[in-house]
């Protein structure tokens, strides 16, 4: 038996198909599912069914961080992005009844395409490289233009103050999961609580965590259909989701991390981070990021907090794949000292 089709036997088929059947009109059973080697947050499954293809997400199982995980914000925000030019796959189904599969989930349409794990994209032409990085641009800039009252999530988080609130959610997550001191991290949680820029008004949606494997492309890659994984969305600053992103020009592209370090961009027809900005700023009517700085370093920061959660619930073997938990622990160091780099 293979690991995925060991994991998907936590999924209570018969129930789910029970469940579907009286639900999501147009289904038929029985169900086979596959665990998807993705979603390592909320587990992910590929459901097969005489009446087609479809996608589970669920919540872990095991005790949780308070507001992690929340499968029904994901599905409440692709809900009402699917009326909007943002990418997303059309969402079918919510369940909340934890007693169906012990934990609440969605399903969503199955989008068939292809993931790009290495943002060098060593498959692709120069043209189409080109190509993915500028329907990523396109999207990001269409998400920061919805207007979240016009799709009716103007109450999907806290309008202002975003830097401060989040930097005081992520410091807690870090220490509710932490499993060493690390110096770095001490050091960017002091430097950003004293450096924070003024906050400027500006409030949009936010994915929270924009990269390029949380994306399916055409398999020509000449369109982006659809954007993944909206755990970590909310009203936010757009500029954080932009920083976000642009850590993966200083990652180095190795072992756990996929980046664009000592890549040679241009021969491949990769934007420069810079040319990158531009093109979002061009799009957004900006003529520049103030603070830019202080963005990619709560970026870095950030994530090492959101990776330090993951490794505390593969040692507790909570994790969706305990042993990639385990190893992208090894990151959480590395990414603070890269923040720390950035001041």
């Amino acid at each position: 038996m293979t690991s995925f089709a060991h994991q998907a036997a936590h999924i209570d088929l018969t129930a789910l198909a029970r469940y579907l059947d009286a639900h999501l009109p147009g289904f038929k059973g029985p169900i086979e599912a596959q665990k998807t080697p993705t979603g390592q947050s909320n587990p992910t499954f590929l459901l097969s069914s005489p009446s087609g293809r479809y996608v589970l997400r669920k919540k872990p199982p095991g005790q949780l961080l308070k507001s992690a995980h929340a499968v029904d914000r994901e599905y409440r925000v692709m809900k009402g992005l699917g009326q909007t030019d943002v990418p997303v796959p059309r969402m079918l189904l919510l369940c909340e009844d934890e007693s169906i599969l012990g934990t609440t989930f969605f399903v969503m349409e199955f989008v068939d395409g292809t993931i790009f794990w290495d943002p060098a994209l060593p498959e692709l032409t120069n043209a189409q490289r080109a190509k993915v990085y500028d329907e990523e641009n396109r999207a990001l800039a269409a998400l920061h233009s919805v207007d979240p009252a016009k799709i009716g999530l103007a109450d999907f988080g806290k309008a202002g103050s975003y830097f401060a609130r989040q930097r005081d959610r992520w410091t807690k997550q870090y220490r509710a999961s932490e499993t060493e001191r690390i110096e770095d991290m001490e050091t960017l949680i002091t430097w950003l609580e004293k450096n924070e820029p003024a906050d400027d008004g500006r409030v949009s949606l936010v994915h929270g965590d924009y990269r390029i494997d949380n994306m399916i492309f055409a398999k020509d890659a000449s369109r982006l259909l659809a954007i993944i994984d909206w755990e970590l969305s909310t009203l936010g600053h757009p500029f954080s989701d932009l920083a976000y992103q642009c850590m993966q020009w200083r990652l180095p592209n190795k072992d756990a991390m996929r980046g664009l370090a000592g890549i040679d961009r241009k021969a491949l027809g990769i934007p420069t981070e810079e040319e990158y900005i531009a093109k979002y700023c061009e799009r957004m009517g900006l003529s520049g990021i103030p603070s830019w700085s202080f963005c990619l370093a709560f970026s870095f920061f950030r994530l090492a907090a959101i990776v330090q959660g993951v490794k505390k619930r593969g040692l507790e073997g909570n994790a969706s794949n305990p042993e990639r938990a385990r190893r992208s622990g090894e990151m959480v160091p590395v990414l603070a000292k890269m923040g720390v780099g950035v001041i």
